[in-house]
């Protein structure tokens, strides 16, 4: 792999931080298109299910203000208290129907889901000209979407939750604590909401028939609820998304990868990664220090590694700035110590910040 550096221009879009340099201007578009967001898993939401959809949409909008809220056109927003194909669908359609009437994506829409709203996104996808075709409605047109943290592949922890609800023993208090965690209640039969939706035979099972929209798939590795989640989650993780999710992979074997000769840090080596991706599935950033909720805009400090770059996925250029180098751990004294490719000055900013920058380009 040689060595490669992009123009000054592109390598400074990459470290801008421009937390409040796009809000509020007059197109909140990406890329010349409307976004539309998709949230994810709200545990709140199983403590005390919200009463209709004027609250779930409310604590729709405060999912995304942290960072994408002044940059979406719409939202789908929708209770975790319900399944993917029952109430969570009905609450989608209303607010796409408000996207079709309204002509958002007549010139094609991105959009960026969070979490299990990548699952949702992609029973949308699925789904949604039908719906709407037969309401007399036009389908949307969506060129792409970008997935952080993409839970489309369920995550260990819902087994788990699954599993405490039904046998609540004593000896099971390690488990329990990992799911208290991730749920934010004590798991009964019938309280779990989306969590069901999210075991990993449930999900890989969900809305898996291939189409020509492109997933940009974006891949955290830190910790999250103090790392106490992470035993129980095959391969590495993000605290509550596994990587064979969050990658894409066809399979919910625990991988430490989205490459098989990159790692999350972005070191060139071997690594145990995915057999195969689902189709249109491609893992474009890794972090392996980004925690699960801060891809969205919350958190700096952290390294991007590029894993699918300089091409072109359905007209979205995808061009982050990169650059290989030679590191040597302390203890080693002598040779050129290992190789690794970043994102040059991807520290400096939040991965939403840098995503938004570089395919606003």
């Amino acid at each position: 792999m040689k060595t490669r550096k992009r123009s000054a221009c592109k390598t400074a879009l990459a470290v801008a931080i421009a937390g409040g340099l796009f809000a509020g201007t007059a197109h909140a578009q990406l890329a010349g298109h409307n976004v539309i967001l998709v949230h994810g898993f709200q545990q709140e939401d199983l403590a005390n299910p919200p009463a209709n959809l004027n609250e779930v949409k409310s604590a729709g909008e405060d999912y995304w203000r942290t960072f994408w809220l002044s940059r979406s056109d719409a939202r789908v927003d929708w209770g975790s208290d319900g399944r993917v194909e029952g109430n969570i669908a009905q609450q989608a359609y209303q607010q796409l129907r408000d996207i079709s009437q309204q002509g958002l994506c007549n010139d094609f829409c991105i959009v960026v889901s969070h979490s299990t709203g990548d699952l949702v996104t992609r029973y949308l996808l699925e789904n949604q000209a039908r719906w709407l075709q037969a309401d007399g409605l036009q389908s949307l047109k969506i060129l792409a979407a970008i997935d952080y943290s993409g839970a489309g592949g369920g995550t260990e922890l819902a087994d788990l939750a699954l599993n405490i609800a039904y046998n609540d023993s004593w000896y099971n208090w390690p488990l329990k604590q990992a799911v208290r965690a991730f749920t934010g209640i004590t798991p009964e039969p019938g309280s779990l909401g989306v969590v069901n939706d999210l075991q990993t035979n449930t999900a890989r099972n969900l809305a898996v028939s291939p189409n020509n929209i492109p997933r940009l798939r974006f891949v955290a590795g830190g910790s999250s609820y103090g790392g106490i989640t992470k035993p129980f989650i095959a391969g590495t993780d993000d605290g509550v998304v596994p990587t064979h999710s969050a990658c894409g992979a066809t399979t919910s074997d625990g991988i430490d990868s989205c490459s098989s000769n990159l790692s999350l840090a972005g070191k060139v080596s071997s690594q145990n990664g995915p057999s195969d991706l689902y189709y249109n599935h491609f893992p474009i950033l890794m972090n392996e220090g980004a925690s699960h909720s801060g891809v969205l805009g919350s958190e700096t400090g952290n390294i991007s590694v590029p894993v699918v770059n300089d091409t072109t996925l359905n007209g979205l250029r995808v061009d982050f700035a990169s650059r290989t180098y030679n590191k040597r751990a302390w203890w080693q004294w002598w040779g050129s110590g290992d190789r690794y490719v970043e994102v040059p000055g991807s520290d400096q900013t939040d991965m939403s910040t840098l995503v938004y920058n570089t395919l606003n380009n």
